[in-house]
């Protein structure tokens, strides 16, 4: 089964967390989780100020920029992983150096 982990933050999502780089460790949990044949595909977002939102209302495009949701939190990056059950996703979850800073969704994929 596939499961999408969203890494969640702060509104610096994409700034190093408490002076801390956490690149170096995430592309190493990424390199990790690909070697054990768990990883499918992963990155980085840019910062939800990049954004554009996309909404069709009686057909006619509405653009927005940034991200449509006015949260605190936003979600900094993605991996698709495939693994045998919920709790090894869970675990893969638990070991990524994100989920020190910030949170990890980790939702089944269809």
């Amino acid at each position: 089964m596939r499961y999408l982990l969203m890494l969640c933050g702060g509104e610096s999502v994409g700034e190093p967390a408490l002076d801390t780089d956490i690149t170096a460790p995430c592309l190493a949990w990424g390199e990790e989780m690909t070697r054990r044949g768990l990883r499918v595909d992963g990155m980085g977002l840019h910062p939800p100020e990049s954004a554009t939102t996309v909404r069709v209302r009686d057909g006619e495009a509405l653009l927005t920029d940034g991200p449509f949701a006015e949260t605190k939190e936003q979600i900094g990056g993605i991996n698709v992983i495939e693994c045998a059950s919920r709790e090894q996703a869970i675990e893969a979850a638990e070991s990524h150096p994100w989920a020190a800073i910030g949170t990890i969704e980790v939702r089944e994929m269809r």
